[in-house]
């Protein structure tokens, strides 16, 4: 990797750190918000939820404009959406009568800005570099600075929110004008990154991709919101069982909150490095981890014990750590330029899709039993694992030169299931 490339590589995982941050900071506030407005856990959960739905809705615009208009031209105005979000959510909490709604609307506009900033880096990366090693490298480091944003939410959230409980609201914009400053002046844009193509060219390349390559795609979508669902949806759920059945609040809650965060964090990085561009790694790396991470939830349903549980959701960091980068690299390399930020976003969209999906529903489940929220966890991991082991189908490598004397190289696309 060039060493020029490296600090244009640091100030897009900002980004992504500075999303995660103004998201997940939130989860360990989330009960103390609950009791500040005096409203019930399935109206805090909205608090990430209406943030994630906007997201859902936009980010394929994001993707479509950056493919058309560049990249950076998306970013910029995106983080600054997301700042004013964060202002007018800290002013509502700290000022105003009706500060739940207010706080919502704070949070469209946080989704607004999302859309348009974490998503379209994926793609951006995929530009930068030709080599596809590089791509999953700069891919593993984009994720590894997602994570370590997760890792880092709980805890910052919940050492803030012991000084005055509305202040992580107020961090968010700093973190954007942070990034907006880094993204200006390191971010160097490909040639290939400014040209412009036509809607109905855009339209056509599009349909045709997902002809071609849809079953793979669509499968990689499903894992990737199935990940974030659970994801979510157990930060969630002990976020609240923490503070309600053992007692642990403030920071110490945060740093419980980290354990499985940082074992995701950790695996990512590594994941990231190892991969290269083997698609035949990345399936079956991809189809381990769900199988890990339905096993991991399954077997929580036998124990209620702290320990047991944050040991079990140690190894399911494992292997959504694992996991992402494989999804990243193998959406970002099997697809042309020209529609890559579009096609990254739609899959962005549907990470997003279990983003919002989670609190919610893990509000619901958890007034059935523990156990039914880890059914639910590991019934879906399977059924992700399943989507990876049949639809995720790698080409074949094939020999090259006379007499097949040359390495093999990997194909650059996926065959459709």
């Amino acid at each position: 990797m060039e060493a020029k490339k490296k600090w244009d590589l640091l100030a897009l995982a900002s980004i992504p750190l500075v999303m995660t941050l103004g998201n997940s900071m939130l989860i360990p506030v989330l009960p103390e918000i609950e009791k500040e407005l005096k409203i019930s856990s399935f109206q805090v959960s909205m608090i990430i939820t209406v943030y994630s739905i906007v997201a859902i809705l936009l980010i394929p615009i994001a993707g479509y404009l950056s493919d058309r208009y560049g990249r950076k031209k998306v970013i910029i105005p995106s983080l600054f959406i997301a700042g004013i979000g964060g202002l007018i959510s800290g002013w509502a909490a700290w000022q105003a009568d009706n500060a739940f709604m207010l706080i919502l609307v704070g949070r469209l506009l946080q989704g607004v800005g999302s859309s348009g900033a974490a998503p379209v880096v994926m793609p951006l990366v995929g530009d930068m570099f030709k080599e596809e090693e590089e791509v999953s490298s700069g891919l593993g480091l984009i994720e590894t600075s997602n994570t370590i944003g997760k890792v880092l939410s709980p805890i910052l959230g919940a050492f803030l929110a012991t000084i005055i409980w509305f202040l992580p609201f107020w961090l968010i914009p700093v973190f954007c004008v942070l990034s907006i400053l880094l993204v200006l002046f390191l971010v160097k844009v490909p040639k290939k990154d400014q040209e412009k193509q036509p809607f109905k060219e855009f339209l056509k390349n599009v349909k045709e991709i997902f002809h071609n390559e849809g079953k793979w795609l669509m499968a990689i979508f499903f894992i990737g919101g199935v990940i974030m669902f659970v994801l979510f949806g157990i930060l969630f759920y002990l976020s609240t069982i923490l503070e309600e059945k053992y007692g642990i609040k403030g920071v110490m809650k945060g740093l419980v909150l980290a354990v499985p965060l940082l074992a995701l964090s950790i695996c990512s990085y590594i994941a990231g490095k190892k991969i290269k561009q083997n698609k035949i790694v990345m399936k079956w790396c991809t189809f381990i981890s769900m199988v890990l991470l339905g096993g991991s939830a399954f077997l929580i349903t036998f124990f209620e014990n702290v320990y047991f549980l944050l040991g079990a959701l140690f190894i399911a960091g494992i292997g959504i750590g694992a996991a992402l980068p494989c999804l990243d690299a193998l959406i970002t390399e099997g697809i042309d330029k020209e529609a890559r930020g579009t096609i990254t976003s739609i899959y962005s969209s549907m990470r997003f899709v279990g983003v919002a999906l989670g609190p919610p529903i893990y509000a619901v489940l958890m007034q059935s039993s523990h156990e039914m929220v880890f059914y639910t966890s590991a019934g879906v991991s399977i059924l992700a694992a399943i989507a990876a082991f049949f639809a995720i189908k790698p080409e074949k490598e094939k020999g090259g030169g006379d007499e097949g004397s040359k390495e093999a190289k990997p194909a650059k696309n996926l065959e459709p299931a």
